[in-house]
């Protein structure tokens, strides 16, 4: 049995389906990325923030002071609207991994098909090939004998065959 074009076009169709599953991947873990660097840099702010409230404790500035404040403050608040998104963006990344796995091990388990069909046809071939080679030196040792006038070697297929005839054997 030839591989059929059907499961040519399942293997092609399972390997653009990793591919989107792949993309939509590395798309999530992007965002994700993006998520956390926006944090870090919240926090950055943050410190940014607590640094100069605690410059403006030495230098007694009232607006460096109310200005640290705020950054901090506007800090905690991102930080407070990142988080949440950070944990949905990373279980929207594991789910995206389970899809890119599945669709991973669907690609593969056609491939194997593929790669199990070809061998059968390999094994099959060769079995085909060995049996013309078998009944053409067959035939040639036939007509060699009856031209030399010798009765030809028997055929053990063919006695087998009578024999588990006789027999009801297979």
């Amino acid at each position: 049995m030839a591989v059929s074009r059907a499961m040519r076009r399942l293997l092609r169709i399972r390997d653009l389906e990793e591919e989107q599953a792949r993309l939509a991947l590395e798309s999530g873990l992007a965002e994700l990325r993006r998520l956390e660097h926006a944090l870090a840099a919240t926090a950055d702010r943050d410190r940014s923030g607590r640094r100069l409230v605690a410059e403006s404790v030495r230098t007694a500035e009232l607006t460096d002071r109310l200005a640290g404040l705020e950054e901090t403050r506007a800090a905690h608040r991102l930080a407070g609207l990142l988080e949440p998104r950070i944990a949905d963006a990373g279980q929207d990344v594991a789910h995206l991994r389970e899809q890119y796995l599945a669709s991973r091990v669907e690609r593969c388990q056609a491939e194997t098909l593929i790669q199990e069909a070809e061998a059968r046809d390999a094994l099959e071939g060769d079995r085909r090939s060995q049996q013309a080679l078998d009944d053409w030196f067959r035939n040639r040792m036939h007509r060699a004998g009856e031209q030399a006038g010798t009765p030809a070697p028997a055929d053990d297929r063919a006695a087998e065959t009578d024999q588990s005839a006789e027999t009801g054997e297979p």
